[in-house]
């Protein structure tokens, strides 16, 4: 196990993750981080002002968010390449995953600045190991748009897909949301809410989505907080067996040509036609 004897670095940008909700998820090395850096580049420093206070860190603190991000990052980035160590966090969880970062992370990178992550608390990996779906692939969307028809519009580009899909939700949203899943998916995909991660009133509920958009709009308190909406993978189509059409193709083939008598069984069945040529090509060799 690798532990640093000095961890601070000068003229690096610490990218620090902090607790979505219980502070005992806080790690000794972003404390350290936090403590030693030069300043903290914050989304929003109310909201991590607490956070120092809880942990008596005393490091002076610059605002860094989306509407200000491209300029701050030339003044702080001008910061390390004379010597200084910047600590980032968002208001909670990693920076930069559906937060403010990245253009602070690109511009350390094109200045040759050092990059140092310190990893912690995600809710998209949070909720990803609490969903239990079996699935080597996952895609991680972030927020849908606001508006049914473009949330729609962009649900039905991963309805088939044979990853996971992550999503996360505002409160005033989820039920909106949930619908328009399972119209798009199905109402019988399976999917998980997890409501509040880590916090009092977390919610880790797994159902069909059907029923999760049902369960929801009957409970009020579920529309409260941030969500995370984790969809299980599209079931694998099963492969066709051509002999499941026997009953179709065996009297077409007996009157028509090969590849009319398949070309309409294709019609008749909605069956892959590869597989009905396969099957037809062996029916007339038995006869």
């Amino acid at each position: 196990m690798h532990t640093e004897s000095n961890p601070i670095i000068k003229s690096a940008l610490y990218v620090v993750a902090t607790p979505i909700g219980n502070l005992n998820d806080m790690t000794p090395r972003a404390i350290a981080a936090l403590k030693g850096a030069d300043v903290i580049a914050a989304e929003d420093t109310r909201v991590t002002g607490q956070l120092l206070k809880h942990f008596n860190i005393s490091t002076p603190m610059v605002s860094l968010r989306e509407h200000n991000e491209h300029s701050m990052a030339e003044k702080l980035v001008a910061r390390m390449l004379a010597g200084e160590t910047i600590a980032q966090v968002s208001d909670a969880g990693t920076p930069a995953v559906s937060d403010p970062g990245a253009l602070l992370a690109a511009a350390a990178h094109a200045a040759g600045c050092k990059i140092i992550p310190v990893p912690g608390a995600s809710a998209l990996t949070t909720a990803l190991s609490a969903s239990g779906f079996n699935c080597p692939h996952a895609l991680f969307y972030g927020f849908l748009p606001p508006k049914t028809k473009q949330r729609c519009d962009a649900l039905s580009e991963l309805k088939d897909q044979s990853f996971i899909s992550v999503f996360y939700e505002a409160p005033h949203r989820i039920v909106d949301c949930l619908n328009d899943m399972a119209s798009v998916f199905g109402p019988d995909r399976e999917a998980v809410l997890c409501r509040e991660i880590t916090k009092t009133f977390e919610t880790i509920r797994r159902l069909p989505l059907g029923e999760l958009a049902a369960w929801v709009a009957s409970d009020s308190n579920q529309e409260r907080g941030e969500s995370v909406v984790v969809v299980n993978a599209a079931p694998r189509a099963t492969k066709a067996d051509g002999a499941d059409y026997d009953s179709v193709l065996l009297p077409l083939i007996a009157e028509l040509p090969l590849k009319q008598a398949v070309a309409l069984a294709v019609s008749i069945t909605g069956a892959p036609k590869n597989a009905l040529y396969e099957r037809a090509l062996t029916l007339k060799k038995e006869a």
